[in-house]
């Protein structure tokens, strides 16, 4: 099985726990406003093809300097779920530990499978109100709170993320009830509150795609303590560096 894929990361340190290999997937069904992987949207035009063995191959060369494991991103790696499954399962057989990072939108019988080869989930979970996360993404939000219920169910094991976007994800009402929603999973492991940043106006560019945040500044290290503090208070384990 081949895999269409748009970039890799030999030394990830942001994606899962220890030093990682990232593999970014091609493909995506969300529109999100400050995607940084943009050229990333489409199935169609993947800046490499790989199995599963090859991808491996990869991996091994750098082995030795991961001390994590292997994440999946993209895109939304869950276009590919019959990939992610069988590579997953490799993984598995050479001792590799295995996170996906998805938006949790596409959520099926094949995904379930994926999970069950999966050791950690990186979540997106990117607002908690349905109306401003369609404004974000273009897609409605139930899925991805199905997605998060059935983690909780399996108990598997999650870390998840918010991107805090000033204008759009930094209300103050909004973030209590995200922390408050979050907060009855026990299965939640980490919260990561990710900085909005300007350094993929670049690929908005080269892909000839409208970028409507343009002109949002990143959130000062106030906003972003505010909005942690306000997500410890209601007991969730908040990553802070």
């Amino acid at each position: 099985m081949k895999a269409y894929i748009n970039s890799f990361e030999s030394f990830g340190t942001k994606d899962g726990p220890g030093i990682r290999f990232v593999l970014f997937l091609q493909g995506c069904p969300l529109r999100c406003r400050y995607c940084h992987n943009v050229d990333a949207w489409n199935l169609q035009h993947p800046n490499y093809i790989y199995t599963s063995e090859e991808i491996l191959e990869e991996v091994n060369r750098v082995k030795v300097f991961l001390t994590g494991g292997i994440t999946i991103s993209g895109g939304e790696p869950l276009l590919q779920a019959d990939f992610v499954k069988e590579f997953f399962q490799l993984c598995h057989k050479n001792g590799i530990h295995t996170a996906l990072d998805t938006s949790g939108y596409i959520f099926t019988e094949k995904v379930k499978e994926v999970l069950e080869e999966t050791d950690l989930v990186l979540l997106d979970l990117k607002h908690i109100d349905s109306e401003k996360y369609y404004d974000l993404t273009s897609v409605n939000l139930s899925p991805t709170l199905e997605f998060l219920e059935y983690l909780s169910k399996t108990q598997k094991d999650t870390w998840i993320r918010y991107v805090l976007v000033p204008g759009y994800t930094d209300d103050v009402e909004d973030l209590k009830r995200w922390a408050e929603y979050v907060s009855k999973y026990s299965n939640v492991k980490r919260v990561d509150i990710l900085p909005f940043h300007q350094m993929a106006i670049y690929k908005w560019e080269k892909e000839r795609k409208n970028y409507t945040l343009r002109d949002v500044l990143p959130p000062t290290k106030e906003a972003v303590r505010f909005a942690e503090n306000i997500f410890l208070s209601y007991g969730l384990p908040v990553y802070t560096e």
